[in-house]
């Protein structure tokens, strides 16, 4: 009979003192084992290079391996290079029946050994527990990543492959956190947005502890933030939440656990909305391979949990930790409130219950997935930043290194009171008018904040175009683009921004990286 260990479900495993710190040197240095990161690595070491990626944790893989197995598309056609490779060695792995040989939903251990064998064969360590302390820069260059454990890392040019972009704040380059508002980049879609009907309330519920009485107080999970006028800009990020892998492979299933700090009344919004005649939390359930699913945020109240991500950005080791507690707490006890709660009606109670953490995933956390999906983060502010022009074809860039081609898609980040009800607010799905192209100086630094570092996760973007582009197979694209410029820039000696970028392109296209739509 399998147990949930809740100990070993965490953010961060803890990072102690080196006995003996190393000095680790590579030609490359890559922070964050992520897709992107790990797709740099093959790429670089394919170009020659010697590569080491730095992991502040012990997850390999991002959300890729993170849970994420039904993958955001947008455009199959779009995605080459690296990226497609994956997604053909999925197919491989699993014996798929598409023309292509590709296959598009896996578990999630399916795509870590993927990953684990092709970093292996390209020769690249990964050294794990890695905690930034501080980054050392020298005329311009990063020189030095100093680790808490005592390891340093030096290397002549370096990749943020985090979802944070924690290597770039360190170094001293321009980023945003939250939505801009629409006025800054002349968009409709950024900033505060009300309206949309996808994940909002389709039903009037009250928002009082007491119904109809403001003065008791709100129920938890609605804020009594300020309105604020469409289009406004603020620091919120959309939601954050887990992409949960479940099985009812009776076998394979083990129960939903009642998570420490449990408290039923969490929920009461999700009792009310149900009492009001909708039941759809549990709508977005994608079936993988073997009895698996992907379970994603849907409807008004569900696995997102609206508003709590907002200090993690910018949130130190701790901070992050709590946070990420407080998301387990939020979706696992979401599950077991559903199974368990005489609030929720008998049949809903049975639909849930004959779901459950699947055994044969994740045993190093217990079965439940160390990857909190941070949607976006800090987004570094460059050359050209990425916007909505870019993804509706308005403006097209000049210097491709990959295509990007989902929904600008945003979370709601904010749930408030509106004339005395709950609303959901800044969700956001638009669809681009085709694949688009991402600039090359959309993933570099301004080349006077720092001339040895590429970006291809947090890149420059809007808060609405990186809704679009944040997508594991673009990721990927991005990291092998990033690599690749980053042999170019060691081969001619040059700050990476001064990349030939002729020669790149040409190698792009060599290694069948889709940088153009021809409808």
């Amino acid at each position: 009979m399998h147990s949930i260990d809740f100990g070993k479900i965490k953010y961060d495993a803890g990072s102690d003192p080196e006995s003996s710190p190393q000095l680790i040197q590579a030609d490359l240095c890559i922070y964050g084992g992520t897709s992107a990161g790990i797709a740099a690595a093959v790429q670089a070491s394919r170009m020659g290079l010697k590569v080491v990626i730095a992991e502040f944790g012990r997850h390999l893989g991002g959300l890729t391996t993170g849970g994420l197995g039904a993958t955001d598309i947008g455009n199959k056609a779009a995605i080459g290079g690296i990226s497609r490779e994956f997604y053909s060695a999925v197919g491989k792995h699993y014996g798929s029946a598409e023309p292509d040989g590709t296959k598009w939903t896996f578990e999630p251990s399916v795509a870590k050994r993927i990953y684990e064998e092709w970093l292996q064969s390209a020769g690249v360590p990964v050294y794990y527990d890695q905690h930034l302390d501080r980054v050392e820069m020298k005329d311009g260059n990063i020189s030095l990543l100093v680790m808490t454990s005592g390891n340093r890392f030096s290397a002549p040019v370096f990749i943020d492959a985090t979802y944070e972009g924690d290597l770039l704040a360190r170094a001293g380059v321009a980023y945003h956190v939250g939505r801009e508002a629409n006025s800054v980049y002349r968009e409709t879609l950024n900033g505060v947005h009300y309206g949309h009907p996808n994940h909002n309330f389709k039903a009037w519920v009250d928002p009082y502890v007491i119904p109809g009485k403001p003065d008791s107080g709100l129920l938890p999970g609605v804020t009594d933030a300020p309105v604020l006028r469409q289009g406004d800009g603020d620091s919120s990020v959309q939601a954050y939440n887990f992409r949960i892998c479940l099985t009812n492979v009776l076998e394979n299933r083990i129960p939903f656990p009642q998570p420490p700090g449990y408290d039923p009344q969490t929920y009461t919004l999700l009792a009310r909305y149900i009492e009001a005649g909708v039941w759809d939390a549990l709508r977005l359930l994608k079936m993988m391979p073997n009895g698996k699913t992907d379970l994603n945020n849907f409807g008004a109240v569900s696995t997102d949990h609206i508003g709590g991500g907002d200090k993690w950005p910018e949130g130190d080791a701790r901070t992050r930790e709590r946070l990420f507690q407080e998301h387990l707490r939020h979706n696992m006890g979401m599950l077991y409130f559903l199974c368990n709660d005489e609030r929720v009606p008998e049949p809903i109670r049975r639909e849930v219950s004959q779901w459950g953490l699947p055994a044969d995933e994740y045993p190093d956390s217990s079965h439940w997935t160390p990857q909190l999906y941070v949607r976006e983060a800090r987004r570094m502010v460059s050359e050209v930043v990425m916007t909505e022009h870019h993804c509706r074809g308005y403006a097209v860039v000049e210097d491709p290194v990959g295509l990007a081609a989902y929904t600008m898609d945003s979370h709601n980040c904010r749930r408030l009171v509106i004339d005395g009800r709950c609303i959901n607010e800044g969700n956001v799905e638009v669809a681009p008018s085709a694949p688009y192209p991402i600039s090359y100086r959309a993933i570099v630094p301004k080349g006077k904040q720092c001339t040895n570092l590429l970006v291809p996760v947090c890149l420059s973007a809007s808060h609405i175009a990186f809704g679009s582009i944040r997508m594991e197979p673009v990721f990927m694209i991005l990291g092998q683009s990033a690599a690749t410029a980053a042999a170019l820039a060691l081969e001619a000696g040059c700050a990476v921004q001064e990349v030939d970028y002729a020669k790149l392109r040409k190698r792009l296209l060599e290694d069948k990286q889709v940088i153009a739509w021809n409808n």
